[in-house]
C-alpha cells in the first residue's frame, strides 16, 4: 500500500482527486482572469452575499470559521448591554426580568430549527465535552431499561479526541466495553450488545460527511441509541434530527453559529426519551424545583433534566445575539452554497497550485461532503504560516492537511479564487 493510500486508509477517506494534475501549461493570466470574472459573476447573484455586513470583517480572506465563527456585528452592543445595564443596574433582577433564568431553554429553541428540531428539545450550556458525557451516559442508562446485557459502547474511530476520550471515561463508569469502528463499518459492527453509539456528523479532519439517516436507522435496527457529534455540521448544512429519529445530539456554537470563543454547547434529547433521559450530572439547575433546595433530586420535565449548574450568563446571550444573523436563512440555501463554494475553491485549486503540490482528502461527492476542504500538502505547517501572513486564514492538522472552513453566510466567491490563487503563488 502506498503512503497516499495508507492516510487515506486512516482518515478514511476513499481514493479521490489528485488536485494539479492535469495536462496542460501552468495557468496564465487569462485563466485567472476568467476565474475572477466568474466569482464576481456567483458573488453577484449570490442570495445570501447581504448576510456578509452583519458581521465584523476586513479585506483578510477568513477560511476558519469552522474553528471559531466571525463576530456578527449585533454581538458587541448586546454584551455591552448585558454588562452594563442588566448586570450594572438591575443585577440579581435580571435572572427573572431580563430572562436570564430561561436563557438555556429559549436560546435551545432557537438553534433548533437550524439541526431539524421541534421546540422543547435542546438545551443550551456546559461544554461539548460535558455533553457529549451526558448524552453518551443517558443512551446506555436508557439502553438498559430496554433490554439486558447491552453493555457495548461504539465510537467512531476517527472521531475527534475529547469524544472518544468522553467515551472511555463514560464505557469505565457503565461497566461497557468500548469498541472503535470506522462509521462506513458501523452496521456491521452492531449486535445485541451494543447500548450506544456515538458518531461525528462531518469528520473534523477530511471534511467528509457521514450518512445520518442510513446510519441511525442502523442502530435502531439493532435495538440501539444513536448519538450524533453535529460541530462540524450544525450551521453549514441540513441536519434533521426529528425527521431521522435521531435520540441524543451534541455541538458547539463557536464554529459555523459564529457564539464566540468557549460559547456554550447544546444538548438534544428527543421528546420520547425526555421523560426516562437520567442525566449522570444531575445539578441543582435541573431540579424540578431548583429553588426548594431539597435533599432529594427530582429531574425537571423535559430538556430542562439535560441542565446543571449555573449558566454562563454572558456568553450565552452573546451567542443568542449571533443567533439573529439566521432570521429568514434557509439552512437549504445555506448547504447550496456551502457545496458551490467548496467546488469553485476545489477548480481554482487544481488551476492556480502547480502540478502534485496538493491533494485532496475531502469527497468530491456532494453527499459526502462537508463545509470545508482538506489538502494534503508536505510542507502544510509552513504554508500555512505564509498563506495567513498573505491574508488567507484558515488551519493546519497534524500531519500534513490544509484545512479550510467555508462559512457560506460571510464567505464569498471572490474570497474563494483569492484563497486560491495565494495558495498557488505560496506553493509556487
Amino acid at each position: 500500500m502506498s503512503e497516499r493510500s495508507e492516510l487515506r486508509s486512516e482518515l478514511g477517506v476513499s481514493e479521490g482527486p489528485e488536485l494539479g494534475v492535469s495536462e496542460g501549461p501552468e495557468p496564465g493570466v487569462s485563466e485567472r482572469s476568467e476565474l475572477g470574472v466568474r466569482a464576481a459573476e456567483l458573488d453577484a447573484c449570490d442570495e445570501l452575499a447581504k448576510l456578509r455586513a452583519q458581521f465584523v470583517l476586513d479585506d483578510v480572506v477568513y477560511l476558519d470559521g469552522n474553528s471559531l465563527g466571525a463576530l456578527p456585528a449585533a454581538v458587541p452592543g448586546r454584551v455591552d448591554d448585558v454588562v452594563r445595564r442588566q448586570w450594572g443596574e438591575m443585577r440579581i433582577r435580571s435572572w427573572e426580568e431580563s430572562g436570564w433564568w430561561t436563557a438555556p431553554e429559549r436560546i435551545g429553541d432557537r438553534i433548533a430549527p437550524l439541526v431539524g428540531a421541534a421546540p422543547g428539545q435542546i438545551v443550551v450550556g456546559d461544554s461539548t465535552s460535558v455533553n457529549v458525557f451526558k448524552a453518551l451516559v443517558g443512551a446506555v442508562r436508557l439502553a438498559a431499561l430496554s433490554s439486558d446485557g447491552r453493555d457495548e459502547i461504539i465510537v467512531d474511530a476517527t472521531t475527534f479526541p475529547t469524544d472518544g476520550y468522553i467515551a472511555a471515561s463514560a464505557a469505565r463508569l457503565t461497566g461497557c466495553e468500548l469498541r472503535p469502528v470506522d462509521p462506513a463499518e458501523v452496521p456491521s459492527a452492531l449486535g445485541p450488545r451494543t447500548a450506544a453509539v456515538l458518531l461525528n456528523h462531518v469528520d473534523y479532519r477530511t471534511g467528509r460527511l457521514h450518512d445520518l439517516p442510513t446510519l441511525t436507522s442502523a442502530i435502531h435496527d439493532a435495538g440501539a441509541l444513536a448519538v450524533w457529534d453535529l460541530c462540524h455540521s450544525a450551521g453549514a448544512l441540513p441536519v434533521d434530527l426529528d425527521a431521522h429519529g435521531v435520540d441524543l445530539a451534541v455541538g458547539c456554537t463557536y464554529k459555523y453559529l459564529n457564539g464566540g470563543p468557549g460559547s456554550p454547547a447544546y444538548l438534544y434529547v428527543r421528546s420520547s426519551l425526555q421523560p426516562s433521559f437520567d442525566s449522570p450530572l444531575p445539578g441543582w439547575n435541573s431540579h424540578a424545583d431548583p429553588f426548594g433546595m431539597s435533599p432529594a433530586y427530582e429531574p425537571a420535565p423535559g430538556a430542562l433534566r439535560g441542565r446543571v449548574g449555573t449558566p454562563d450568563i454572558l456568553s450565552m446571550l452573546a451567542l443568542e445575539a449571533a443567533l439573529e444573523v439566521w432570521e429568514g436563512v434557509s439552512i437549504d440555501s445555506v448547504r447550496s452554497k456551502s457545496l458551490a463554494l467548496t467546488d469553485f475553491f476545489l477548480e481554482c485549486v487544481d488551476a492556480y497550485v502547480p502540478r502534485g503540490r496538493v491533494e485532496s482528502l475531502t469527497p468530491s461527492h456532494h453527499a459526502e461532503r462537508g463545509s470545508q476542504v482538506a489538502l494534503r500538502c508536505a510542507d502544510a505547517g509552513e504554508v500555512m504560516k505564509r498563506l495567513i501572513e498573505r491574508g488567507v486564514v484558515g488551519d493546519f492538522r497534524h500531519p500534513d492537511v490544509l484545512r479550510f472552513g467555508f462559512t457560506p453566510l460571510y464567505v464569498g466567491f471572490g474570497d474563494v479564487e483569492r484563497a486560491a490563487r495565494l495558495l498557488g503563488e505560496t506553493l509556487s
